[in-house]
């Protein structure tokens, strides 16, 4: 799934692309992933792309009417960028195809998702807060006001709650999901299951471990074309992926956990004081 630094990066690549371009038309191939119907997809043609911007882990594609194109990429999707009108394929609804936005010379992006779990979701909206995923979303970790206070006090109300799941709750703390909480938590030697009640000391090394982690991942993404940034993203990995490999901080080997849609990664050493945790989710080997 796409994260903070990779939709980052996408907002800015597609930016570079699309502002400026007249829309000639949005195709939805696969209309489920259409979650609105008010404006119609139609509203966006003919109108300029005036800028690219981020919402946690929402691309959200602006108009010189005022009109969004919003985009969760979900698990398995992705944008691709196209020089030139599409060859028709003779294969409607078939293949990991679900929306083209093509501009006025036939060049534009296909929105694909892969696998049989569809999750994808497109918006066309007057405002972006309309979206319901985008108004839940807590702040954004790399925003100017989001401070080590802040973190504090998104801990302080989360009581035991393990951190892991703190870190992925898009409530909470927007753009940081399965992968990038992983990586926090190994840069900060925390398990993923030790509870958010955090002394001021773990709470600021909580925070250096976010904000080292995420910007370092933002200034390796910066300037990768979109059909690179997969690949980056996974080379970046220091746990994340890399389960049986050693940990590069400590030598030791990089253990994961199975829960029943996801996995989680971690160093025994670096993380939980050499102990293994149990692979379930109830584990309270904390220290």
């Amino acid at each position: 799934m796409p994260e903070l630094p990779e939709v980052h990066a996408l907002a800015a690549d597609l930016g570079a692309r699309l502002t400026g371009r007249t829309i000639d038309r949005l195709d939805v191939v696969s209309f489920a992933v259409l979650k609105t119907f008010d404006p119609p997809a139609s509203a966006l043609s003919g109108h300029v792309v005036t800028g690219v911007s981020r919402h946690g882990k929402f691309l959200d594609i602006a108009t010189d009417a005022g009109i969004h194109l919003v985009m969760h990429l979900a698990r398995a999707g992705w944008i691709r960028w196209r020089e030139s009108a599409p060859v028709p394929s003779g294969r409607p609804n078939k293949g990991p195809l679900a929306a083209r936005l093509v501009l006025d010379d036939g060049s534009g992006i296909d929105i694909t998702e892969a696998g049989t779990k569809k999750s994808l979701a497109i918006y066309v909206v007057t405002d972006p807060a309309t979206v319901p995923g985008i108004a839940r979303l807590g702040p954004d970790p790399l925003a100017p006001g989001f401070t080590e206070a802040t973190l504090a006090g998104i801990l302080a109300g989360q009581g035991r709650a393990q951190i892991k799941g703190v870190l992925r709750n898009q409530s909470l703390i927007a753009g940081i999901g399965n992968a990038y909480s992983d990586e926090i938590l190994h840069a900060a030697h925390m398990s993923p299951f030790k509870p958010a009640s955090f002394t001021p000391e773990e709470t600021a090394r909580l925070f250096e471990a976010m904000q080292t982690t995420l910007r370092e991942a933002v200034a390796r993404a910066d300037g990768v074309a979109a059909s690179e940034l997969k690949k980056e993203k996974k080379s970046g990995l220091r746990v994340h992926g890399r389960t049986g490999e050693a940990c590069p901080v400590c030598g030791d080997t990089v253990r994961e956990v199975i829960f029943a849609d996801s996995t989680l990664q971690y160093c025994p050493t670096c993380q939980t004081g050499g102990k293994p945790l149990a692979d379930r989710v109830l584990s309270r080997l904390l220290k």
